[in-house]
């Protein structure tokens, strides 16, 4: 079977930071042929950024704690516990939006950087796509209030050694996808990454 969609006809529906546009497509059928006409709205939100900072010498990462609109229907659950993460301007690297991003949220200088993975969070309705990281940082100087007045961030950081914080993945406490994966990823890759990075600095 050759996979083939077919774009029928697009609106830009919201024409904001965020845009949203409208489709009426068709696709080819895994047994055969092509789908009726179906009507789909796309939530275009760009590339994004995360970083899971990490000290593997005090086993520690970096989490960030702030308001969230997307939670507000759970009003106890607006303020999420997540990871560093922002969006790809024009012109930047995933590596560089994640250097800056780790100094504005977290006031983190990352030592090292190592990819992840790349992602997509919600393909279902947004085009959002998200390059995971994980940056070594030295975690004694972190902690306090951080993010950037002009984009009214107002964002707690802390640290937590790994295994409060996968305590917090179990007990529901951190329910967004991102650090979720991340610290997943980091119960499974840890051993090694901390005889790396602690033979390396």
């Amino acid at each position: 079977m050759k996979k083939q969609f077919e774009i029928l006809h697009k609106d830009i529906v919201y024409p904001g930071f965020f845009r949203m546009e409208k489709y009426r497509l068709k696709h080819t059928l895994f047994a055969g042929g092509w789908s009726a006409e179906i009507s789909r709205e796309l939530f275009m939100r760009g590339n994004c950024v995360a970083v899971l900072l990490y000290d593997p010498h005090t086993d520690e990462v970096v989490l960030i704690e702030q308001f969230r609109i997307g939670a507000i229907a759970q009003p106890d659950k607006a303020w999420m516990l997540e990871i560093v993460a922002g969006a790809t301007e024009e012109g930047e690297t995933a590596e560089h939006v994640a250097y800056r991003e780790s100094l504005e949220e977290a006031g983190c200088e990352i030592q090292e950087l190592m990819k992840i993975n790349e992602f997509y969070t919600t393909p279902g309705g947004s085009s959002e796509k998200i390059t995971l990281f994980c940056g070594r940082v030295d975690s004694t100087l972190v902690g306090g209030i951080h993010g950037l007045d002009d984009e009214d961030e107002d964002i707690l950081v802390r640290t937590v050694h790994f295994d409060e914080a996968y305590k917090m993945l179990e007990n529901r406490e951190i329910e967004s996808a991102i650090p979720i994966i991340a610290i997943q990823w980091l119960a499974l890759n840890r051993q090694q990454l901390k005889h790396k990075w602690m033979n390396t600095g």
